[in-house]
């Protein structure tokens, strides 16, 4: 299917699922690498308290905090 065409059908609101192929499919800066990073006993058991208190999982917590911490450093700018 061409650009234009598949661009008019999800104009129209058409479902245009069926012509593309998810399995390639990445969203931009989001691909994922492993990295280890060694904590201190306090900072682990600390992070784990705090998880536990908000239902999630430590990678999860430190996720968010790295993500608002860069944000908040990106918007002082």
């Amino acid at each position: 299917m061409k650009a234009k065409n598949f661009d008019a059908k999800f104009d129209k609101g058409e479902d245009v699922s069926t012509v593309l192929d998810l399995s390639k499919a990445r969203r931009p800066l989001q691909e994922q690498r492993r990295v280890n990073v060694d904590f201190p006993t306090w900072m682990i058991e600390s992070l784990d308290r705090e998880a536990n208190r908000l239902g999630v999982t430590r990678q999860s917590i430190i996720k968010v905090w790295l993500a608002e911490r860069l944000e908040e450093i990106a918007s002082n700018k």
